[in-house]
């Protein structure tokens, strides 16, 4: 059956595709934060280094993807969305994958565990943090489904209010971190300097993963914007 839709022929070759590919791949990574978190809080560094495996083999699946679409991106100027906006787009896509392999290397490495008072706040963190990416995949899976439906206002809609939501869970991960640097500015004289040190970079990098998410989803809002 033939499709109405002019731009049919052209799906073969959009990135749309291959940049959700490529934002599953980064979800995914950073889905393992939650379990390597309890792993180190259990002090089961065995589960610990085979979930960093994983995060490890899922930063260079999203790698690959990543240098695939920039290789064969269309040079045209019929593209739904400029070139640059792409471009752009998977790269802070990237900034997700690789910083959940960072957080995971640094702690494996250093076999570092946080304080148990701050368990229970980390692991709240941690999930607000991934909910913001695992937000933002789908934010993109509807965004391909409004360009194969050629920009329908309720898909669109619907892309609106996931941003917003969006934005909602940074703000919340943005709060949980403020709350978790005062706590552990409470404890710093009773743990190692050096541990200090390590503990404020992973909680800056937890926020990381939620704040490149949110520029997922604000370089989806102004692609989609009309």
């Amino acid at each position: 059956m033939v499709t109405s839709n002019p731009f049919s022929a052209m799906f073969g070759r959009s990135p749309f595709q291959p940049l959700l590919a490529h934002i599953v791949k980064a979800n995914e990574c950073a889905d393992q934060l939650l379990p390597f978190f309890e792993a180190t809080l259990a002090g089961d560094w065995e589960s610990a280094a085979q979930l960093r495996e994983n995060v490890t083999r899922l930063e260079h699946d999203a790698d690959v993807l990543k240098t695939e679409l920039r290789l064969n991106l269309p040079n045209t100027m019929f593209l739904p969305v400029s070139r640059s906006d792409l471009l752009d787009l998977i790269s802070v896509q990237d900034k997700i994958a690789n910083k959940a392999r960072d957080i995971t290397g640094i702690m494996l490495g250093r076999k570092m565990s946080v304080p148990t008072e701050l368990a229970d706040p980390m692991r709240d963190y941690i999930r607000t943090s991934v909910a913001c990416v695992a937000q933002a995949r789908q934010a993109l899976e509807e965004l391909k489904d409004l360009l194969e439906s050629g920009f329908g206002r309720n898909v669109s809609d619907v892309i609106q209010n996931l941003i917003r939501e969006l934005h909602t869970l940074e703000h919340q991960a943005d709060n949980q971190q403020v709350a978790i640097r005062r706590q552990l500015f409470s404890l710093e004289s009773e743990l190692p300097p050096v541990d200090v040190v390590f503990l404020y970079q992973i909680i800056d990098w937890v926020g990381e993963l939620s704040d490149r998410a949110e520029r997922v989803g604000s370089r989806l809002q102004i692609m989609t914007a009309n």
